[in-house]
């Protein structure tokens, strides 16, 4: 059986690649990949604690809906994100975030 710290160590790493992702780079999509990197990381951590706390059944439950919770909110984020992006680009010709924050009227 794998221990808990090897789970919990693959979380921050992923979670520390998705925040360098953000930070680093300048094109939308991958920004995007980035925060899916880092709502699947949270969910690494959830499952990891409601699989080796079952005895505890409230914790169990309460780690697979948080689970449920933020896939909803990852799946509206990409249909939402990428509509804008979609858009920007017919209008910009251009993904870079450098680019996108000059959308006045």
């Amino acid at each position: 059986m794998v221990s808990m710290d090897l789970y919990l160590g693959l979380a921050a790493i992923l979670f520390s690649i998705g925040a360098l992702g953000v930070l680093i780079r300048r094109n939308a999509l991958v920004i995007f990949m980035s925060i899916e990197l880092m709502l699947n990381s949270a969910n690494l951590v959830f499952v990891t604690f409601a699989r080796y706390y079952e005895a505890d059944l409230a914790m169990v439950n309460n780690g697979q809906i948080f689970v449920f919770f933020i896939m909803t909110v990852a799946a509206a984020e990409v249909a939402i994100g990428l509509a804008l992006i979609v858009e920007i680009f017919k209008s910009k010709n251009t993904i870079d975030i450098d680019q996108m924050n000059r959308l006045k009227g």
